[in-house]
């Protein structure tokens, strides 16, 4: 699986992305409970990130699997 961060995420993991090997599929909270055991610092960004897979918004329903890419996409603002 591979993670990608944008905007602040970037700063708060210390990266762009990284790969996770999860051994079975993961809903959304087993996938942030997952980053947030590698990246403490995510947990402060959960309330406000929304989770897309295979560049779509991902909801309750996702299902995320080693195949997947997965972006944590903070709020934006713009003009």
């Amino acid at each position: 699986m591979r993670v990608l961060f944008f905007a602040q995420l970037k700063d708060v993991a210390g990266c762009a992305e990284m790969e996770l090997a999860p051994a079975s599929p993961l809903n959304g909270e087993q996938l942030w409970k997952i980053l947030t055991e590698k990246i403490p610092a995510l947990a402060d960004h959960k309330k406000n990130t929304r989770l897309a897979c295979n560049w779509e918004y991902a909801d309750e329903q996702t299902v995320f699997s080693g195949s997947d890419e997965v972006a944590l996409i903070p709020p934006v603002s713009g003009g």
